[in-house]
């Protein structure tokens, strides 16, 4: 079902193979009821034609600072109509225009001129994205308010494989479609755990369990783009740190829940979505422990149980916890929730969402059980968060 987002974009597209993606982005967005207005650089139109991006945005192409559009400076009436700017794909030329202020053309006249927030999809060769001038523009345009989005990893257009590719076009249109919306949780501070724990047995050794942290980082990215200050606890994770989100790195679960008691206070909402493990050794080795042979005895003792702790406190945040279960999934998450008191519970089968890009969950509450059809985890954060935000009497 379209949804209607009474919201206007400038889509500026500079020099790059990955300008084709540019045509599906403005396809998707519009789908959106989103306003699309395309500003294309000279190097943009050898990748893909004007005609092509106005067939798909319905409206004439900007290409040139002496567009007569009736309207008087382009640069400046396109950026004040404009309730977001994205550069897709964005050079490493167009990259470097923008950390240091020039504006020799219609988009980085614009850009420059903007009082909208500036998204920036980078798209490039491998060696030209990991150049140390490259990650200089990045570091310096992200300072200056800019989102990067991505960009990925994998084979390129040269035949190198690496990062430099640019996200995907659903990605880009729901990371947009997200940020037009309203903020129902503007002025909410969130508290999340993320990710594993581990927990040592000696110095090379270690109990840990098969969380990639995925879920939580996507659920703290959703809770930015939905106007949340959002603190995330993460164990060891090979992700990279949600743009907006302060994470504070942790390995054992003693590190995150002594983390999580002195951030507590300051939150409203806690998030457990951390898989903390449920014992840790009692006496780590400083030393390897070396094989003789036999048998090996380690005595196990139980870590705290942080989500319990936190919904326990004299006033306790609104708590929403998860639950990954092998078996009897309703029954022991519904027990799970009533037994900690918690107002919200995620559940998922273990087996099909640890470490996948998508999952179905099921979301238990005193209503009941609603079941979230399996989709990526950007999708289902967001709408486990809508489901949260509407339990807390909140409205969007």
């Amino acid at each position: 079902m379209k949804q209607t987002y009474a919201k206007s974009i400038v889509l500026g597209l500079t020099g790059g193979i990955a300008a084709y993606k540019a045509a599906e982005l403005t396809r998707l967005l519009v789908k959106q009821g989103i306003d699309v207005q395309v500003a294309m650089t000279e190097s943009a139109t050898r990748f893909i034609t004007a005609t092509t991006m106005q067939a798909l945005s319905g409206k004439p192409i900007m290409t040139s600072q002496w567009n007569d559009n009736g309207k008087g400076m382009a640069h400046i009436t396109m950026s004040r109509n404009a309730d977001l700017i994205v550069v897709a794909p964005a050079s490493a030329d167009f990259i470097a225009k923008l950390a240091h202020g020039l504006a020799n053309d219609l988009l980085s006249t614009m850009c420059l001129a903007r009082d909208c927030v500036l998204l920036v999809a980078p798209a490039m060769n491998r060696q030209m994205w990991e150049n140390p001038a490259t990650q200089r523009n990045i570091a310096q345009i992200k300072a200056d308010g800019a989102v990067i989005l991505g960009p990925s990893a994998g084979v390129q257009a040269c035949g190198e494989e690496g990062p430099g590719r640019m996200l995907e076009a659903d990605q880009l249109a729901a990371y947009i479609v997200a940020i037009l919306q309203p903020k129902p949780l503007a002025g909410t501070n969130i508290l999340l755990t993320a990710g594993p724990t581990y927990e040592a047995i000696d110095v090379v050794r270690g109990i840990t369990n098969r969380s990639s942290g995925k879920m939580g980082y996507a659920i703290a990215r959703a809770a930015t783009l939905l106007g949340a200050q959002v603190t995330m606890v993460s164990g060891p994770t090979a992700l990279s740190p949600p743009d907006a989100v302060e994470v504070v790195n942790v390995e054992s679960a003693l590190e995150m829940f002594e983390v999580v008691k002195k951030r507590v206070v300051a939150c409203d909402i806690f998030i457990g979505v951390a898989a903390v493990a449920d014992y840790r050794v009692e006496e780590t080795s400083a030393q390897k422990i070396k094989k003789n042979g036999g048998n090996l005895t380690l005595k196990l003792v139980p870590n705290p149980d942080i989500l319990a702790y936190v919904a326990s406190l004299a006033r306790p945040p609104f708590c929403v916890g998860f639950a990954a279960e092998s078996e009897n999934l309703y029954i022991q998450a519904e027990q799970k929730r009533r037994a900690k008191k918690l107002p919200l519970l995620a559940a998922n089968l273990a087996q099909t969402a640890i470490g996948s890009d998508d999952n179905e969950l099921v979301l238990f509450d005193d209503a009941g059980e609603h079941v979230l059809p399996r989709a990526d985890k950007n999708t289902q954060a967001r709408a486990l968060l809508m489901h949260m935000i509407k339990l807390r009497g909140k409205t969007v």
